[in-house]
């Protein structure tokens, strides 16, 4: 037996119980991990409330990485035919499909981990894992960002903006982003943005033409799931939303 939090009713955060559990061996090409870490996102929320169908998931249930998104922990035992990790090595995964997360222990598959190495602090691979994956599939998948690029990244003071604007600008691009009020304005500059458009106090797409002196820009990227005031066909050639580009990793 082994702890886990349970949910079985939605609700606020007084529905989570802390419960004992059946925790069957791993079979073949599955992996026993003793979790260290694990990420709390808003889709943990989303679930928990009920507030968002394509969230929801059948009452009763443990938080998993679809929601949960992100863990990390040590593998206790290694199934048959695994040969990618071994009983020791320190694991992170991210948005798997009806693992537990929200437990001290869990099975999966063991193609659903990646090794953590020691210079990075299992905590910030919990924290990060998702969130970087996601900003991967962005900058080098939806739109491979280079030298030369110009890119538009609105509300880039969330975790995927702040990694994608860092890495898009490491990769050579001007990157050109959008935040609601001044403090995140100062995050976004730090995180990598040439530019910063407060886009409560002017219009970004006056901006962005201003910017790149009428020109536009190569990829204007979202991760709001809709389209912003129905503006931004002007200063783009290709968006993508996350609605899009998360099936490309989580299979």
């Amino acid at each position: 037996m082994v702890k886990a939090i349970r949910v079985y009713e939605y609700g606020g955060v007084e529905v989570m119980k802390w419960e004992d559990v059946e925790l069957g061996e791993p079979k073949s090409g599955e992996i026993k991990v003793k979790n260290k870490t694990i990420g709390v996102n808003y889709t943990d929320v989303y679930a928990r409330r009920g507030a968002a169908e394509s969230f929801n998931v059948p009452l009763p249930f443990t938080p998993d990485p679809l929601e949960g998104c992100e863990a990390t922990g040590v593998v206790t035992v290694v199934g048959p035919e695994v040969t990618t990790c071994k009983v020791g090595d320190m694991v992170a995964l991210a948005a798997g499909w009806h693992t537990p997360a929200y437990a001290e222990e869990m099975v999966l598959s063991s193609d659903r981990v990646v090794a953590v190495p020691p210079s990075i602090d299992p905590i910030v691979a919990a924290a990060a894992i998702f969130k970087g994956l996601t900003a991967e599939v962005l900058v080098r998948r939806c739109f491979k960002v280079g030298p030369g690029h110009t890119i538009l990244y609105h509300a880039t003071a969330g975790g995927v903006g702040s990694l994608a604007c860092q890495w898009a600008n490491a990769l050579g691009a001007t990157v050109i982003g959008t935040v609601s009020t001044k403090e995140k304005a100062v995050l976004a500059k730090v995180d990598g943005c040439h530019h910063v458009i407060i886009h409560k106090e002017e219009n970004f797409v006056d901006r962005v033409m201003e910017i790149t002196s009428g020109k536009g820009v190569d990829v204007y990227m979202t991760l709001l799931g809709r389209t912003i005031s129905g503006e931004s066909g002007n200063v783009t050639i290709q968006t993508y939303i996350l609605n899009n580009i998360l099936p490309l990793y989580i299979m």
